[in-house]
């Protein structure tokens, strides 16, 4: 089972770190500046490639997002695929 968990530094730097059994194999980098979330970048190592990680971290950080009343600038190509792809799925959080 997969947790996922939002690590930020005192700047609010960081990353939504994916987990299965206390092995990192996923991360979102993120940075937080008032009520925008910039999104720059999304990788899963090779051995969790297709599982649908990328996804799961795309899902956590929306609802995080969401839950804060924060906008996201999608820097990081996977995020802005998704975003452009599913434009009324993301359109209240999308800082265009």
């Amino acid at each position: 089972m997969e947790t996922i968990q939002l690590e930020l530094d005192q700047k609010k730097h960081g990353a939504f770190n994916l987990y299965v059994e206390g092995k990192k194999l996923g991360e979102m980098t993120v940075s937080i500046k008032d009520n925008l979330l910039t999104v720059y970048h999304t990788g899963v190592e090779p051995e969790a490639e297709g599982k649908g990680f990328a996804k799961k971290l795309l899902e956590e950080m929306t609802a995080y997002v969401r839950e804060n009343k924060m906008m996201v600038l999608p820097l990081c190509p996977y995020v802005h695929a998704q975003f452009k792809k599913h434009p009324d799925e993301y359109a209240d959080i999308w800082k265009k």
